[in-house]
């Protein structure tokens, strides 16, 4: 038997369904804009390494996830705006479902 915490009882909320839908598409959101900034720091040079470290196959098949958790981490703390930008726009779609 499930009891609704005092606090909760009466209180209109959003929906469960509503929640989930918008909590997916902020991660979706997110995930995009990690993406983007991921592809975008790839051409900064960021993890490009000093010949003194002789780099090879190694380095080069592992820098470019380096480079996705630079990404994934500016996007999770806020990023530059585009995940905003695009919750919006999957925010007001989903309205007009």
């Amino acid at each position: 038997m499930e009891i609704a915490p005092p606090s909760a009882v009466g209180v209109p909320g959003p929906a469960p369904v509503a929640q989930d839908r918008d909590s997916k598409a902020r991660a979706a959101a997110e995930a995009f804009e990690a993406t983007f900034l991921a592809e975008m720091l790839q051409y900064t040079g960021i993890n490009a390494m000093p010949s003194a470290f002789g780099g090879g196959a190694g380095e080069e098949a592992f820098s470019s996830f380096l480079t996705e958790e630079y990404g994934r981490l500016l996007a999770e703390r806020g990023g530059i705006g585009i995940a905003e930008q695009v919750f919006r726009v999957l925010e007001q779609r989903m309205k007009q479902e």
